[in-house]
């Protein structure tokens, strides 16, 4: 009869409470403050620099930076793409020669570009126009210069070179002064044989070159 009642009873059920922790318990947690941390930083640098997320605004709608990106990148990127391994090729064609452009000689060029627009003339307004920065103004002349330096090291300009330009095409320097207008027909001289040589050694040097073109 005991054991029958023993059977009847019920059993002690122990029931397992979660301990949950205190709310600052849990803001305390290294891993929660790391990602306060990050997600603050987030914002904050959303709102400092929205121009690497978003291009623009049109009624309150954003035109995302990929937006901008993939237009710009189906309109000009094959152009842009192939003006830029061109660069790379002149670029590496001169340091495996160990020709350089030296700051000095950009400016120069610069300078002699700058005189030669004229006193009423401003460089940067005209490079404004064309949407065109210094920086990327004076890169160009870089490239200009490392062309000349690696193609120019075999090129002679003789006496009678200069006379015979000066007496055929004369009209087309600045210079008055003898001496100056001497220089200015060499200069013209020499890069007109530079060009002459540039096609053929671009060609070349695409050739002899490993390019490959995901656009």
């Amino acid at each position: 009869m005991v054991s029958s009642l023993n059977t009847l009873m019920p059993k002690k059920i122990t029931l397992s409470v979660p301990i949950v922790p205190e709310p600052r318990a849990v803001w305390k947690s290294p891993k929660v403050i790391a990602l306060t941390v990050v997600a603050i930083g987030l914002v904050a640098l959303f709102f400092t620099n929205k121009g690497l997320l978003i291009a623009g605004m049109v009624n309150g709608k954003p035109i995302f930076r990929w937006e901008l990106n993939k237009v710009l990148t189906s309109r000009f990127g094959q152009q842009t793409l192939e003006q830029m391994i061109s660069e790379r090729l002149i670029g590496d064609a001169a340091t495996k020669e160990g020709v350089v452009v030296t700051p000095e000689e950009i400016t120069a060029k610069v300078t002699e570009i700058t005189t030669s627009l004229g006193p009423n003339a401003s460089l940067d307004e005209l490079l404004s126009r064309q949407g065109m920065s210094r920086t990327e103004f004076e890169s160009q002349v870089r490239l200009q210069l490392l062309i000349r330096n690696l193609l120019g090291r075999d090129i002679t300009v003789t006496e009678a070179d200069i006379n015979n330009y000066i007496a055929t095409s004369g009209a087309l320097l600045a210079s008055t002064e003898p001496e100056k207008l001497r220089e200015e027909a060499k200069q013209a001289i020499f890069d007109s044989k530079v060009g002459e040589k540039l096609q053929g050694w671009f060609e070349e040097l695409k050739q002899k070159a490993s390019i490959q073109r995901f656009l």
